[in-house]
């Protein structure tokens, strides 16, 4: 059972390394927000009518504060980053992630930090680099803010996801809380930006991927995961989001792979093995009643 877990919370990650491909190839560009919006809202809306069932009024101030975190601000961020920076730097930024998760789980879940996490997180940061951060990325300070800004966003939504747990499906959580995100997301789309262009084809696809693959399918075994495993284990896996976009880059894009991106994916696979473990002892001794 905890390997069928481990394999479905690592899919959703590798899912989201298609977002940069997508993003790039087949959206139009300088729309973050509606691009974001469109990417949440329809996906929560399909999933409620599905689901049928709505958050008590008790569980809205936090959906809000868990729509915004993982989806409203992350995504806004996430995408603000793509536009202006290289996707490897962007994505290399991004890393930082599970440091500040195993920080953030030890304030707000009294969980453990093994220092075998830390390694891990660290060894993780040091793959994606050489994976895929070039001597030639582009240093755009809006774009670098973005990115270490949707990374703290992302680690705080992915702790609180798990301390706020309500008795429900993650299906039916999945749709709360894109829904939440997507009503964040539309002011400041239609406040800040210009309306989207009509779309082509090729933008109708990338949207339909990135709203039923890329959230609805991806955040409810994210979700799924968070719950059944925790967040330090299920974060870790959050190195195989480059990962998956090099490996796509190489199959769909017919970009080269060198040996030192070769060597940086080897190091992502070790990182990833090394914190899915950390993070299951972390657990355990949190489930057990053992403090640290």
């Amino acid at each position: 059972m905890r390997y069928t877990d481990l394999s479905l919370a690592a899919l959703a990650p590798v899912i989201w390394g298609s977002t940069y491909v997508v993003t790039t190839e087949l959206l139009p560009a300088g729309h973050p927000l509606g691009v974001a919006m469109l990417r949440a809202l329809p996906a929560g809306l399909v999933l409620l009518a599905l689901v049928r069932q709505l958050p008590g009024r008790d569980w809205l101030g936090r959906l809000l504060m868990l729509g915004a975190l993982n989806f409203a601000l992350f995504w806004g961020l996430l995408f603000v980053a793509a536009y202006r920076l290289p996707g490897g730097l962007a994505a290399t930024l991004g890393a930082i992630q599970p440091l500040l998760v195993l920080l953030l789980s030890r304030i707000a879940l009294a969980t453990p930090v093994q220092s075998a996490g830390v390694i891990a997180a660290l060894t993780g940061i040091a793959g994606v680099g050489l994976l895929i951060l070039g001597p030639n990325a582009a240093i755009d300070p809006l774009g670098v803010a973005a990115a270490l800004a949707a990374a703290a966003s992302m680690a705080a939504g992915t702790v609180l996801t798990r301390k706020w747990q309500p008795p429900v499906s993650p299906l039916v959580f999945t749709s709360w809380q894109l829904t939440a995100g997507g009503l964040l997301l539309l002011p400041g789309a239609l406040i800040f930006e210009a309306p989207l262009p009509a779309p082509s084809l090729a933008n109708l696809a990338g949207y339909l991927w990135l709203g039923i693959v890329g959230a609805a399918i991806s955040y409810v075994l994210w979700f799924r995961g968070i719950a059944r495993l925790g967040p330090a284990t299920v974060t870790a896996f959050g190195f195989l989001s480059p990962l998956s976009a090099v490996l796509l880059g190489w199959l769909a894009l017919g970009q080269v792979l060198s040996t030192v991106q070769i060597l940086g994916a080897a190091v992502v696979l070790v990182s990833v093995w090394l914190g899915q473990r950390a993070g299951g002892k972390a657990t355990m001794k949190v489930n057990s009643g053992v403090t640290p």
